[in-house]
């Protein structure tokens, strides 16, 4: 080591290195100061830090544990943000000898029992839908029936022969299907079931290490290690900032035309609440979710009126412009990331990871460019 001038740090380095004297004994503690004494690892100790890193983020997207690792961070965050929230409550005596604090434990069992809590309510308010549920499917089919039948009206003849006459052969298209179907359905099944499943204990993981107990101080590896994952933790908390708010943005449009513009000129889509709720939810995942939402939005606004999904088209692909000019603002400061960075990304992320690619690209990314600036390459 010399001793000329040394980088300065940047946020994640100095996260890590004032959690890492935290966790030193009190002597050592008192020795080492932030900022200037943090000395440069061995540079095979941070190339291993980085392969490690590289080889556990390509497992997870091979292995399909991505809802796993999403969770993981998840967890992680809304346990340290109830914590914080919940600095009020009294201190238990282990609290101030590297324990864990009451806050702490109350805001990790908040976190893992809720998904429980609400699976609970979700089931106990269920059951008046479970007895509806065959009324409500004669209902879908009736009103897809209608639609149908009002296409076929409209259409050429040569392309009216192609579509089903009515709600008895709808049902039998659709027997038929998933019948075809049922091997691809079960194995879709067993893998949603899977994510759930690993979406819950990447919640308990999050939570776990949150509150986890101050110990002794780290080799040189886990440093390594422990900046690695306070990088990528840093990642996602921007990712999933600028993109909750882009969402908003996006429902709020989308609310105020379906229920004031539309109405308005006497066109109401049907199931209005449903396509606010799935504009929302859907609007969380970039680029991707906004085409299924105006892909959605625009087959109900054809079941009212060729009219109804003009107008539905149009105003989806002015808020789709709008919403370009949101994510380089938002996305693009938080994370140093230009739109066609996004998308090229996520199209190259497509073609070798699937649909999971697309989720997990402006994360993987937006940590890769905080990895690369720290090292001062980009």
């Amino acid at each position: 080591m010399t001793d000329g001038p040394r980088p300065p740090l940047d946020d994640a380095q100095c996260a890590a290195s004032l959690a890492l004297q935290d966790a030193a004994p009190a002597p050592a503690r008192r020795r080492r100061r932030p900022g200037p004494s943090w000395h440069e690892p061995p540079r095979g100790v941070k190339i291993a830090s980085y392969l490690l890193m590289a080889a556990a983020l390509l497992v997870v997207m091979w292995q399909g544990m991505l809802p796993g690792l999403l969770t993981v961070c998840l967890g992680f965050l809304l346990t340290r943000w109830l914590t914080a929230r919940l600095a009020w409550l009294p201190q238990r005596g282990a609290g101030s000898h590297g324990g864990i604090s009451g806050a702490a434990s109350v805001a990790a069992a908040l976190v893992m029992l809720s998904p429980l809590l609400l699976l609970a309510l979700g089931l106990s308010q269920s059951r008046s839908y479970i007895v509806a549920a065959p009324a409500q499917y004669r209902e879908l089919l009736d009103f897809l029936a209608r639609t149908v039948l009002e296409l076929r009206l409209k259409l050429p003849p040569d392309i009216a022969a192609q579509l089903p006459e009515g709600a008895a052969e709808i049902q039998r298209i659709i027997a038929g299907y998933l019948g075809a179907k049922a091997g691809a359905l079960a194995i879709a099944g067993r893998v949603w079931l899977a994510g759930v499943l690993y979406a819950y204990v990447g919640l308990l993981i999050g939570a776990l290490a949150a509150v986890r107990a101050q110990g002794r101080a780290h080799g040189p590896l886990a440093q390594e290690l422990t900046l690695r994952v306070a990088r990528l933790g840093d990642a996602f908390r921007q990712i999933v900032a600028a993109q909750f708010w882009i969402a908003s943005f996006n429902t709020l449009l989308t609310a105020l035309f379906l229920l004031a513009v539309l109405p308005l000129w006497d066109l109401p889509l049907p199931y209005t609440p449903a396509l606010i709720t799935l504009t929302f939810v859907a609007g969380l995942v970039p680029i991707v979710g906004n085409l299924l939402c105006n892909a959605v939005i625009t087959l109900v606004g054809l079941s009212v009126s060729p009219a109804a999904a003009v107008a539905c088209l149009a105003f989806l692909v002015l808020i789709h412009k709008a919403e370009y000019v949101i994510n380089a603002k938002v996305v693009g400061q938080r994370t140093h990331m230009g739109v066609w960075e996004l998308l090229s990304v996520m199209f190259v992320a497509e073609a070798v990871f699937g649909a999971a690619g697309l989720v997990a690209a402006p994360l993987f990314y937006a940590y890769l460019k905080k990895e690369l600036e720290a090292e001062r390459l980009v």
